[in-house]
């Protein structure tokens, strides 16, 4: 592997682990940091949410800069961004500062996310892209599994403040040598940035951000129907837009393509059922089998531990079985330990569950996200990556929105769960539209060119 992209897969690697990193230590934090800045239980919440509408809005967008004017450029200007609002983070005054820094930190966020992406579809020959996407993908699995250790370790040792300190470092060190080491020389993308666009989308998906979020606390209102009729008002407007639009945000190479449409719904359809069943796991374990939360905690590392070994043997299944074949059974397998879960009570049932769920997802993400990055152009990479990163944030959200409201129908635990297995058994038949064997449909061109757009299919 030459230096330039040993550097180029560190840096999506480090990244995409930062911002892993980041928010999970910050659920563990948000306690200790509301008793310490007298802060409300909604002011803390908005430290999350802030953070996800800001993320959730410009990830696309960010994703068309990158194309235009580089993705280690635009990595770098993240990373020194991400780290300097986490020092600020760290020495904020009061609530307030913590929730506008978030939300600053969430918008450097939305640029370095999908050049983590971007860097590696302009690094890697198509043909090689696998093992890297599983090596980012296995990366951030160990930061989501640490995450809550190393937060707790943090808030009961310096305190809440050391939580985002860490990142200050490694961001900056990070951003510094993506400014600074040379690039290789690329054409950059010759389409406009298309701002009325960008600003109709990021309405969108900030708007039904903010009203899943909102839902688990308040429940069905008049507002969470005001928020989704913007929703729907702005998403058609931005339709419409992009259908008329010189050079559309979203280029028709990108959207035009079936495995990638497949794909993007691949990557919400899992991450909902994912993170909604751990959502409603959590009232199983705790409040109907009487768990406590170190217990509970053990039981799920299965999770963890199959998700950070599934994702090499998935660059293995993507040459020899093919997209198609890996995501259905990867598919299958999430909607198997999520029933599993449902009629659960024993300790190695329940980690059956887990297991079949971390060893499921971390399938589908890696092999989803490698369709997504080889089927766009080099010059789209950066916005198929702010798609694919999109589909991240909204999927978990939709996920436990749709479990709180199934949860609140008084039903117990086994309706949810039911329902988010049938969402996983319907990404199976989705994922029935992916290429059957990665090298030969998605990259119809030469081994290693990165210049050859695949046929649309």
């Amino acid at each position: 592997m030459s230096r330039h992209r040993a550097l180029t897969l560190a840096s999506s690697v480090v990244g995409a682990v930062i911002v892993a990193l980041d928010g999970t230590v910050l659920t563990v934090a948000q306690p200790t940091l509301q008793r310490d800045l007298g802060a409300s239980f909604a002011q803390v919440q908005w430290t999350s949410t802030g953070y996800l509408i800001a993320v959730a809005g410009l990830l696309v967008f960010s994703g068309r800069l990158g194309d235009r004017y580089g993705h280690q450029r635009v990595f770098g200007v993240g990373m020194l961004g991400f780290g300097t609002a986490s020092a600020g983070i760290g020495l904020a005054p009061g609530i307030g500062w913590v929730i506008g820094l978030r939300i600053v930190q969430g918008v450097f966020g939305a640029l370095l996310q999908p050049a983590t992406l971007g860097m590696l579809r302009a690094a890697f020959p198509p043909d090689r892209l696998r093992m890297p996407i599983a090596v980012r993908t296995s990366a951030i699995g160990v930061a989501a599994a640490a995450g809550p250790v190393l937060g707790g370790a943090l808030v009961s040792g310096p305190g809440w403040r050391a939580v985002f300190f860490l990142n200050v470092v490694p961001a900056l060190v990070l951003g510094m040598l993506a400014l600074t080491v040379r690039d290789v020389p690329r054409q950059p993308s010759p389409a406009r940035l298309d701002l009325p666009g960008a600003l109709l989308l990021a309405v969108t998906l900030a708007c039904l951000v903010h009203t899943l979020v909102a839902l688990p606390d308040s429940g069905w209102t008049a507002a969470s129907t005001a928020g989704l009729a913007v929703v729907a008002v702005a998403g058609t407007a931005f339709v419409r837009h992009e259908r008329r639009a010189a050079s559309p945000l979203v280029p028709p190479d990108v959207v035009g393509s079936a495995a990638m449409g497949s794909a993007l719904g691949l990557l919400v359809a899992a991450s909902a059922a994912l993170h909604g069943t751990l959502f409603v796991a959590t009232f199983l374990l705790q409040d109907t089998l009487g768990l406590d939360p170190l217990r509970m905690a053990l039981l799920s590392l299965p999770l963890a531990a199959l998700m950070i070994t599934a994702a090499p043997v998935c660059a293995l299944l993507l040459r020899r079985a093919g997209a198609r074949r890996t995501t259905v059974t990867a598919m299958a397998v999430l909607a198997a330990g999520i029933l599993l879960l449902a009629r659960a009570s024993g300790t190695l049932v329940l980690c059956t569950g887990f297991a079949l769920l971390g060893a499921g997802f971390g399938t589908v993400m890696v092999a989803a996200t490698h369709v997504v990055v080889r089927q766009a152009a080099v010059e789209s990479a950066g916005v198929a990556g702010g798609l694919q990163q999109t589909a991240l944030n909204v999927g978990p959200v939709l996920g436990v929105a749709a479990a709180t409201t199934l949860l609140g129908l008084g039903h117990g635990h086994g309706l949810p769960l039911l329902v988010l297995a049938a969402v996983a058994a319907v990404g199976a038949v989705a994922g029935s539209a992916l290429p059957k064997r990665s090298a030969a449909t998605i990259n119809p061109g030469r081994a290693g060119d990165l210049d050859r757009v695949p046929e649309r299919r």
